[in-house]
């Protein structure tokens, strides 16, 4: 299966996301990028790609003693910023350190459970709102974001999500979301909630 860990922004968060991002749809050229919608919104922590499932349940150990191991912590959305000219996303303010933290252990439990990752980068916070599939200028849609922060919420679990990518062919559909499990932080009870 194709998953990653991510943390979700709350319902609150969403609604006050999506007034912004609508502005942004009405932008010109908004209608040449492919705009995530807003069950797809999500702070990706570690991808891991095609998993054999033999391997989720290691993974998912793993990720439940990172999800022990680090405190609920304060965050917001806040800003945005882009990838070369391909992906504009809206950023994170608040206890970005732990953010970070939790990342780097999400990530750390898919290597020891035998995923193959990626070279390690720094993380950068961001949940995608667009994307585009050849060259754009996403500073525009960037500078639109300067001033947008929300309003501060606390991230209290960590989830590893399902990605299920489209397969019907018709233009611009998104892929499916399905939250698998997630485990509250910093909980001692060692259980997981199954997703949705």
């Amino acid at each position: 299966m194709r998953i990653f860990a991510a943390v979700l922004p709350p319902a609150d968060a969403v609604r006050e996301l999506a007034p912004e991002v609508d502005a942004l749809q009405r932008m010109p050229g908004a209608d040449a990028l492919r705009w995530t919608g807003r069950p797809g919104w999500h702070f990706t922590l570690a991808f891991y790609g095609e998993v054999a499932d033999d391997l989720v349940p290691d993974l998912s150990e793993r990720l439940r003693r990172a999800a022990r191991r680090t405190g609920p912590f304060p965050m917001s959305l806040h800003g945005g910023g882009h990838f070369g000219d391909r992906a504009l996303w809206v950023g994170a303010a608040g206890e970005i350190p732990a953010l970070r933290l939790l990342a780097d252990r999400a990530e750390a439990a898919g290597r020891k459970a035998g995923v193959t990752m990626e070279e390690h980068r720094h993380y950068r916070p961001h949940l995608t709102v667009a994307r585009s599939r050849v060259s754009a200028d996403l500073k525009p849609y960037v500078t639109a974001l300067d001033g947008f922060a929300g309003e501060p919420w606390t991230v209290g679990e960590l989830c590893l999500v399902r990605s299920n990518l489209p397969t019907s062919g018709v233009p611009r559909e998104q892929p499916r979301y399905e939250t698998v499990a997630s485990w509250p932080l910093g909980a001692d009870d060692g259980s997981a909630r199954a997703g949705g």
